[in-house]
């Protein structure tokens, strides 16, 4: 029964990782049809949005199957319950990069702003190189590193900022930027979110890892 434990463990732990890599892509797939108006890759990315939904559906009866008929001892049992709320909040994240995907589809009028666009690309990339260190942390159980990731959230808190002054400061020049600045500070806004979802499931790479529940959000609302 033990072996039989670790074995499905392990499976758990490997579906993690994968469903993680996947809502990286995911991010990168969105906000590249977005910056490059591309309408098929935002439907593409919409489309596997139901993928990942059904990862995490998969993930959390891998987990209860585990919980309640295994009878995991502590420590494992921190570990199972951090990949069920960690899922969620990859799940979330997932949602947020369909929202972008939506605003790709649905943004009207050809006015764009290239200087906001590199900030979008900009912050993208902060967001899943955040993402990605999260997940490196929860593979080599480090607490220490998913605490230090949770740190880079301030700076994803600092590319919003400036994002939407750049919008701000170039929408008063035409009219005719309005629609397309609506789009931008809602995708820039779907990327703060990200950076706050990455951060919870830092919070439960300590908790797995410690046993400690942890604030690391910085008593940011999210």
């Amino acid at each position: 029964m033990a072996q039989q434990f670790f074995d499905e463990l392990k499976s758990l732990q490997t579906n993690f990782m994968n469903m993680g890599i996947t809502v990286s892509e995911q991010i990168y797939q969105s906000t590249k049809s977005f910056i490059d108006h591309d309408k098929k890759l935002a439907h593409a990315v919409i489309t596997t949005d139901h993928d990942i939904n059904e990862n995490e559906i998969d993930l959390e009866k891998q987990a209860l199957y585990l919980m309640a008929l295994q009878q995991p001892v502590a420590t494992n049992f921190r570990e199972v319950i951090s990949i069920l709320k960690a899922s969620s909040d990859l799940e979330r994240i997932g949602d947020h990069a369909v929202g972008i995907a939506r605003e790709t589809i649905y943004i009207k009028g050809n006015q764009r702003i290239p200087e906001v666009e590199e900030q979008i690309a900009e912050m993208t990339n902060s967001v899943r190189k955040m993402l990605e260190e999260a997940l490196d942390a929860y593979f080599h159980e480090d607490a220490t590193v998913a605490e230090n990731v949770a740190k880079a959230d301030l700076g994803i808190d600092q590319q919003f900022m400036t994002i939407r002054k750049s919008i701000t400061d170039t929408e008063s020049q035409s009219v005719d930027l309005a629609p397309a600045s609506a789009s931008y500070l809602m995708v820039a806004r779907f990327l703060e979110r990200i950076g706050d979802h990455i951060v919870n499931i830092t919070e439960w790479i300590v908790y797995s890892k410690t046993g400690n529940i942890v604030e690391l959000s910085n008593d940011k609302r999210r």
